[in-house]
């Protein structure tokens, strides 16, 4: 092994608890990255019956990159890191992603000195941009959406494609098609069984590219858990054959049916509109100061929906992706949600309709 490969190895820290002078994360992370994971799990007390199902939300905003994409992205990257296969100062890392799963690479790459070539689109929002770039990654911005279904991912796609022809030493995550996407979920299901005591009956994730879902559905399975797992998804994603449409809201859905996609993973399946997003984002910071991203909404949404028809003793776990600071031009500007939607706002002041659907 070359000096500077062995500098990397020790820099990595050891498989398991204990790399350097530091704690060991998932997979023996070390750094800030040792942070990712074991994130809080608390009860929503206020937006629910207090005899009704207990509703308890697992916090992925305080992973260190804001967002449960720091688990997929550490878990496709880790071991190939370690194995000498991504090398600092040759190795190139190139992903299509337009907002979390970006972060999260570009934070694991800056951590590691991997060059990070990140596609997006003329969706991506300005900060979301401006956060690539201070983690010092290159930004391939795709401005043309797909000819035939308007939507950019088959374009960002087809870039990755071309970029990893044409760069040497390349490796493309692969989101939608890497096992170790939803392998990193496993832990996530593993620690929201762990934190509720007598168990979970219901469990609602929002779907993308489908990694949260097979993972916890594989960590249920395997360990026999009577959990009922329900997708969630949006009006005009092609996730779960619907026909692919514009949506407003970013973070779940998807244009494209993904390779990852396990049929068997849910039980069942709810569409959720971006006004029942919207809502459900604005009824969480209203009713428990949680200030979530729009895939959080779209989860009490659908929540919402199914609540009334859930035994009185059951127990609930939604899983919150992201926090909402990335959301504040969009779901949390009262200018922007009147020009979409109009004026909707006593959809989520009337603090009397807790536990029924928007829309």
């Amino acid at each position: 092994m070359s000096t500077e490969h062995a500098e990397f190895a020790e820099h990595t820290g050891p498989i398991g608890p204990g790399g350097p002078g530091r704690s060991g994360g998932p997979g023996g992370a070390a750094g800030v990255l040792a942070t990712i994971g074991n994130t809080p799990l608390v009860e929503l007390r206020n937006m629910f019956r207090p005899r009704g199902p207990r509703v308890f939300a697992k916090l992925e905003r305080f992973n260190p990159g804001g967002s449960i994409k720091d688990r997929s992205a550490l878990s496709m990257l880790l071991g190939k890191i370690r194995a000498g296969e991504l090398v600092p100062g040759k190795s190139v890392v190139i992903e299509s992603s337009s907002g979390n799963l970006a972060i999260g690479i570009a934070q694991i790459c800056g951590y590691f000195g991997l060059r990070f070539i990140c596609v997006v689109d003329a969706k991506t929002t300005a900060q979301n941009v401006g956060i690539l770039r201070a983690y010092q990654a290159t930004v391939d911005m795709v401005t043309e959406p797909d000819p035939e279904t308007g939507e950019y991912l088959p374009m960002r796609l087809r870039r990755v494609r071309e970029l990893i022809a044409a760069t040497p030493h390349s490796f493309w995550p692969n989101q939608y098609a890497n096992l170790l996407n939803a392998r990193a979920h496993e832990q996530t299901m593993a620690e929201i069984v762990g934190a509720v005591r007598g168990g979970v009956d219901y469990l609602f994730c929002a779907t993308s590219t489908t990694g949260t879902l097979r993972g916890c559905a594989d960590y249920a399975r395997r360990h026999g858990l009577p959990v009922r797992i329900i997708a969630v998804d949006g009006v005009g994603s092609a996730v779960f054959g619907q026909p692919s449409r514009p949506r407003l809201i970013p973070g779940y859905g998807a244009s494209i049916v993904p390779d990852l996609l396990d049929p068997d993973a849910a039980a069942e399946v709810v569409h959720v509109t971006d006004l029942e997003c919207v809502v459900g984002c604005r009824r969480l910071i209203t009713r428990e100061a949680i200030l979530a991203g729009g895939s959080s909404g779209a989860v009490v949404a659908a929540l919402e929906r199914r609540y009334a028809g859930m035994p009185s003793d059951a127990t609930c776990a939604l899983i919150f992706a992201d926090g909402g600071d990335r959301y504040l031009d969009t779901i949390y500007s009262d200018e922007w949600v009147s020009k979409c939607f109009g004026e909707v706002s006593h959809l989520w002041k009337d603090r009397s309709t807790a536990g029924a659907s928007p829309c």
